[in-house]
């Protein structure tokens, strides 16, 4: 099992939303480096979910992906922002996963708080000028997280 991390604007997308729909293909990510590490997830890793561009931005919540290798729908989609002309269903350029919501925190865990407790070493979210919206987190840093979030 691996484990990751992916971020969403609440104003675009929110834990609330998430756990009311309970399953979501993420679509929509147009970085080559977070599209090839949505290719390396793998049914059954564990998902933190980040909201950024928030005050304050942080863990919110945990995921589970449901089933991986799903090419990205918005890809074919003229009126979709996220269009790709040179996609095609035969060869599809993006490819992304379907997660499944398991458990909004009783606690958002907060950029600084993971600022004060990891190294950018340890976690790529911390790394200067990253904006990567899917990123792969060690394991030992993941169990971190998710015990802080689940403290009251």
């Amino acid at each position: 099992m691996r484990y990751w991390l992916v971020k969403s604007e609440p104003g675009e997308y929110a834990i609330g939303d998430f756990e009311a729909e309970k399953r979501a293909v993420w679509d929509g990510v147009r970085n080559y480096q977070a599209r090839n590490f949505l290719k390396a997830m793998r049914e059954g890793d564990l998902v933190l979910f980040y909201h950024s561009n928030a005050k304050p931005p942080g863990v919110v919540g945990l995921a589970r992906v449901a089933r991986a290798g799903i090419p990205d729908p918005t890809q074919f989609d003229p009126d979709s922002k996220y269009y790709d002309e040179k996609s095609s269903p035969e060869n599809p350029r993006w490819i992304t996963v379907e997660l499944e919501h398991l458990e909004t925190f009783p606690r958002m865990v907060p950029i600084t708080e993971l600022r004060n407790r990891f190294a950018p070493d340890e976690l790529v979210l911390l790394k200067r000028g990253n904006r990567l919206s899917v990123m792969p987190v060690p394991e030992a840093v993941f169990q971190e997280i998710v015990r802080l979030a689940r403290q009251r």
